[in-house]
């Protein structure tokens, strides 16, 4: 069972107001990537304001936010959880079932682009491995998959893992079909 878990914890920065707010086709960024995993997941839930919070003491960053979906994802009694940034609206519909038919305890996407590794699926059993990393810093996601013997799944759109940083990344995306 997978339960899943939209990243919107950042501080948008570059983006210069709250990202999971802006629209695209008239839609919050946040929506988008609530509506991709929903077909797929048990139960849905966002890490952010307003959501689960990152434990005290945790440094800033999405890994803090995986964490604590992890955490959410074991109490529900989900064995995996599908992590997936808000700034990524238009990921393949079929994301989560190729994620999951890869026989790993985390998958990760890549494009020809390079790797996408907040667009996961995490075993919940690994909880305890990503605490300890947190406890030592904030380690690249990337590596640490790797450490954990993570896998990546090829996807051939690369167009459709664009993210959004600022707002003017947001109009090239309209009225594309995911």
């Amino acid at each position: 069972m997978i339960a899943g878990l939209v990243l919107a914890g950042g501080r948008s920065s570059r983006f210069g107001s709250d990202k999971a707010a802006a629209l695209l086709d008239g839609r919050p960024l946040l929506d988008w990537a609530l509506d991709a995993l929903r077909p797929h997941c048990m139960a849905l839930a966002v890490s952010g304001p307003g959501g689960l919070a990152d434990a005290p003491g945790d440094p800033d960053g999405p890994l803090s936010g995986v964490k604590a979906g992890l955490i959410w994802a074991r109490e529900i009694g989900a064995s995996r959880l599908a992590t997936l940034p808000c700034d990524v609206p238009r990921v393949p519909a079929d994301l989560v079932p190729c994620l999951a038919a890869v026989d790993a305890r985390v998958v990760s996407a890549r494009t020809v682009d390079g790797s996408q590794p907040l667009c996961a699926l995490w075993s919940v059993d690994l909880l305890d491995a990503i605490t300890a990393e947190l406890a030592a810093g904030h380690p690249s996601i990337q590596d640490l998959q790797a450490r954990l013997g993570g896998a990546q799944l090829l996807f051939e759109n690369e167009r459709a893992f664009r993210n959004v940083n600022r707002p003017e990344d947001l109009p090239p995306l309209a009225g594309e079909v995911a």
